[in-house]
């Protein structure tokens, strides 16, 4: 397979990602292709429903530091609880990524299988990816912390009755948005290499992550240029189609989304004043169609993102399938040499 440049992998990728969803195409296999897509590569429209707050106010409002011992205990739980729960979502994507890799790569629609194959790597991927991103957070931690302090003081000394100091307040923000703003692209650039060019080495050879890291690497430093590129393309141009899918699709949202929520505002106008079994009723009511809104937006999301999910990653495999001979043989198989015809000399 030859070596495609950032930019000329974009066509190959568009019709490897047009035959993969649509040849043949099936409601129900698509979504649930598309759906991983958008999981994996962590890329979906997103519809979200505002619903404005009137917040209290008088003298008898508590401020949100005044918490009793229980509710601290409670807080704490809650925030561990969800620390747990997040480093199990990102074990599940970690291995879900190996499987939709799978997929695309040999043009299979069937997850199950795909999600059985790789238990181990996936494991050695999370395990790493883990130890990298703690560490990356409590680098950016105290990288901020300097600037984090006085930024609360500021606040406090506003809250205390003082005057709100708007040149200290932009001496400490900026310098905090730079590290944002550094820590975000770093952790993407990251991403990007874990996920597109070592995954691949632990997904076909069984590699551990630091082999699979000694693979990539000399591979990336011999063409910096292309994968810059590469990575640049790779933010911009799913940015960009999902803006135009988005305008395009605007007016039918529109029209859904309405419907939708009259019916909901009906029916919530109607039940308003109802009570004992007729208020259990409008309340059935409103959870129905706040789950049907939920699972509109899901679909809706899960279908405009998916496409460009799913062409991310076919991007990458070209990309990266010129680079290393394994992955391009898969993609594209070399044609077998033609058969050596022997012939007898006949005297």
């Amino acid at each position: 397979m030859r070596a495609f440049s950032a930019s000329d992998a974009i066509s190959p990728a568009i019709e490897r990602t047009r035959r993969y969803l649509f040849h043949p195409f099936e409601w129900g296999t698509y979504l649930k292709l598309a759906a991983v897509a958008c999981i994996t590569e962590g890329f979906s429209a997103n519809f979200n429903i505002s619903y404005r707050q009137h917040p209290s106010s008088g003298p008898g409002t508590s401020t949100p530091f005044n918490l009793s011992s229980e509710v601290i205990v409670f807080i704490l739980i809650a925030v561990l609880v969800c620390f747990a729960i997040g480093i199990l979502c990102f074990y599940l994507v970690t291995r879900l990524r190996f499987a939709f890799f799978h997929c695309v790569l040999y043009k299979t629609k069937e997850i199950r299988p795909a999600w059985a194959l790789y238990c181990a790597q996936a494991m050695r991927l999370f395990k790493a990816g883990l130890a990298i991103w703690m560490s990356l957070l409590v680098i950016a931690s105290l990288m901020a912390l300097p600037f984090a302090l006085p930024l609360y003081h500021v606040f406090q000394s506003a809250q205390s009755g003082g005057e709100f100091d708007v040149g200290s307040f932009f001496m400490v923000f900026f310098p905090l948005m730079g590290i944002f703003v550094i820590v975000c692209l770093v952790a993407c650039a990251m991403d990007v290499v874990m996920h597109d060019f070592m995954l691949p080495h632990m997904a076909l050879e069984g590699a551990s992550f630091g082999e699979a890291w000694r693979a990539a690497r000399p591979r990336i430093g011999a063409a910096k240029g292309s994968f810059f590129l590469f990575i640049f393309l790779r933010a911009l141009l799913p940015l960009v189609a999902m803006i135009a899918m988005m305008i395009v699709a605007a007016i039918p949202l529109l029209i859904v989304g309405g419907i939708v929520a009259l019916s909901a505002a009906g029916f919530h106008s109607l039940f308003e004043d109802a009570t004992g079994a007729v208020a259990v009723i409008g309340v059935a009511f409103e959870v129905l169609f706040g789950f049907i809104g939920l699972c509109i937006g899901l679909a809706v999301a899960f279908g405009l993102g998916g496409p460009i999910a799913t062409w991310i990653r076919n991007f990458a495999l070209i990309f990266y399938g010129g680079r290393y001979d394994t992955l391009g043989d898969i993609l594209y198989p070399p044609t077998p040499p033609a058969p050596v015809i022997v012939t007898a000399d006949v005297d």
